[in-house]
């Protein structure tokens, strides 16, 4: 089977972006059109989160005051409508807004392609999330496959299989090595709660891949556990606790055993009930304000304990 013709993945150039339909037809450049924004679809499946942050306001004050410099890119659907390939980002904010159309160039794309400049374009993205990353990489690794599937036997055996020329091929592409490709792709086995934890930094990579390879259950029992401590097991906690469940020994209260460990360097946490603390408690007071107030009444109770001992001297 041939492989896809490779595609320019590039953003699209200054001087394309003003050549009237003419001009682009000459230098077989995609159409841009203005196209309804009520008949764009999601890519299936998008790896990347949509955020409300920061980013999406200053993209909807470019947009209001520019409008869309960088057309979006779309594929037409055998149904008629267009799915986003690349500028699901712009077109929330189109959409929020309240504008009617996005500009966008329509490309003519197998599902394959569309996968891999999908992922492609939004590498360029400032801040991925490494679950994202990884979900974008376990898609785009999927479609290389596919499309350097053998379609019979005549060929050779001789050479990398190819599951390796992929994975090498991504990591040329990427800049990640192979290993580190593989630890984000572990991370899309792992359960949402989880996942999140990584995502906002509460929880490091290689501990996370470690649990990746436990089943639900066992994930579920683990994420238990973090609410009732607030703490994280190390690397080499996830390890035994990984160990445990392939050696079928592996139960609540065993991860809750090898995560009752102290670590190096933990330092110890209190947790109280706030149903305890809130009759003296401010009623106004946030959660900031309370833990204050509290650590204030202990200073004054500190005080009032030395005087105590002074006193019956």
């Amino acid at each position: 089977m041939p492989r896809v013709k490779k595609l320019d993945l590039g953003m699209t150039a200054l001087d394309e972006l003003f050549m009237n339909d003419k001009e682009r037809a000459e230098n077989k450049l995609p159409k841009i059109f203005d196209i309804p924004l009520s008949e764009i679809d999601d890519f299936p499946d998008h790896p990347y989160r949509v955020l409300d942050d920061e980013d999406m306001q200053n993209l909807m004050e470019s947009i209001r005051d520019r409008g869309v410099i960088t057309p979006a890119m779309v594929r037409k659907k055998d149904d008629g409508r267009y799915e986003m390939i690349s500028g699901h980002r712009r077109k929330h904010a189109s959409e929020r807004l309240g504008l009617e159309t996005l500009r966008c160039e329509v490309v003519e794309v197998s599902r394959d392609e569309a996968i891999i400049l999908m992922v492609d374009s939004n590498a360029q993205r400032s801040e991925i999330l490494p679950c994202d990353k990884g979900r974008a990489y376990k898609m785009k690794l999927d479609a290389i496959k596919r499309q350097g599937q053998r379609t019979d036997l005549t060929s050779t055996p001789v050479g990398p299989k190819l599951g390796e020329r992929s994975n090498d091929e991504l990591a040329e592409q990427v800049g990640d090595s192979h290993t580190q490709i593989q630890r984000y792709i572990r991370l899309t086995y792992l359960v949402p709660e989880l996942q999140e934890f990584v995502d906002k930094g509460q929880m490091k990579m290689r501990p996370a891949v470690e649990l990746s390879y436990l089943d639900e259950e066992t994930q579920r029992d683990i994420v238990d556990r973090i609410d009732e401590t607030e703490a994280f097991p190390s690397h080499d906690q996830a390890i035994r606790i990984r160990k445990a469940f392939e050696a079928g020994e592996i139960n609540y209260d065993k991860v809750q055993h090898i995560m009752a460990e102290e670590k190096p360097n933990q330092k110890p946490k209190f947790k109280f009930s706030f149903d305890r603390l809130k009759p003296y408690i401010p009623k106004d007071y946030n959660e900031r304000m309370a833990e204050d107030y509290v650590i204030k009444a202990l200073e004054h109770y500190q005080k009032y304990l030395k005087k105590q001992r002074e006193q019956a001297r």
